[in-house]
């Protein structure tokens, strides 16, 4: 929904750029450009701002509380990092997510359909141990009614302080090549621990809330800069 928005406000300024330019991207400016540039600032600033009271007015997901024994990271919406955590025993347990359209390469998003978008997740889970200088890190795919292991590696854990920091080390074999008891094991284990497809709808709804946060804050940044422009 926010990616569609983001979709129009763009598409809306390219054209009224066009019709003002003549081109796409370049112009050789007469000696009104001046006169040129203020009126591009201008269309650029009136979309910006009907598009922000546009998403300003949009519906926010029913609120969906945290899935206990989880809590939320204090200023995760504000951070890539961390979105969920909890003790297990003496282990210290961290998840993060991220839609996996946007990590996946050559992917346009404008072709996926909006259910498949937001029902794809990626949900990194950190296990670590006290007195340890490495974490378990677990890769999954999140799903309504699933939730699939794409890697199991070890991380150093001032590697874990992001989501696509590449690990220093040997990452492990794919987990495709482990054996079929080897996997169910794994699974079991992070099911133990409460990392399951029933983290869906929470995480569902905070990276709507995220979205739509970042996407106000868009039009606003780029808003100041272009009335800042000279």
């Amino acid at each position: 929904m926010w990616r569609r928005a983001i979709a129009r406000a763009t598409g809306d300024i390219r054209s009224q750029l066009r019709s003002i330019t003549g081109t796409p991207s370049r112009r050789h400016y007469s000696s009104s450009s001046s006169s040129s540039s203020s009126v591009v600032n201008s269309m650029i600033l009136r979309s910006l701002k009907e598009h922000y009271t546009e998403v300003s007015k949009m519906a926010p997901p029913p609120k969906v509380s945290s899935p206990e024994p989880f809590t939320v990271v204090k200023g995760a919406l504000d951070s890539g990092g961390p979105v969920l955590k909890r003790t297990y025993g003496d282990e210290e347990i961290s998840l993060s997510v991220m839609r996996m359209i946007n990590i996946l390469p050559g992917v346009d998003p404008s072709e996926i359909d909006g259910d498949d978008e937001i029902n794809q997740l990626f949900l990194h889970a950190d296990i670590s141990k006290p007195g340890q200088d490495y974490v378990l890190h677990f890769l999954c795919g999140l799903y309504p009614d699933a939730l699939g292991i794409h890697s199991v590696s070890l991380r150093h854990k001032r590697e874990t302080s992001g989501l696509l920091e590449v690990p220093s080390k040997y990452n492990g074999p794919s987990f495709e090549a482990l054996d079929d008891r080897m996997r169910d094991a794994f699974h079991g284990y992070i099911e133990e621990r409460g990392i399951n497809d029933s983290l869906f709808p929470f995480l569902q709804a905070w990276l709507y809330v995220k979205d739509h946060r970042g996407l106000m804050h868009w039009f606003k940044s780029v808003g100041s800069c272009v009335k800042n422009t000279n």
